[in-house]
């Protein structure tokens, strides 16, 4: 399939290209996201890329968040798809 952007550089604003569901819990993602797509409303625990841990409290279904995660620990709604 031609890709049209396949010689444009890739940076921190640009979309993602890959995406896999995310089962919530300790072990870490494959790979640190750009963003996660959560396909269920309620709180969303995770670790960041810096080290800390955050919840995301009363996220709205369909929400995008544009974080740099390593884990996701918990999530209500349990439907989370990592995006990098």
């Amino acid at each position: 399939m031609a890709d049209d952007f396949s010689t444009y550089n890739t940076s921190l604003d640009s979309p993602a290209s890959n995406a896999i569901a995310v089962t919530p819990g300790v072990s870490a993602l494959g790979n640190v996201t750009r963003a996660l797509y959560v396909g269920a409303a309620g709180d969303v625990e995770v670790t960041m890329a810096g080290g800390g841990d955050v919840t995301f409290a009363g996220v709205g279904a369909g929400t995008i968040i544009p974080i740099r995660a390593t884990h996701v620990l918990t999530a209500a709604g349990g439907s989370v798809i990592a995006l990098w």
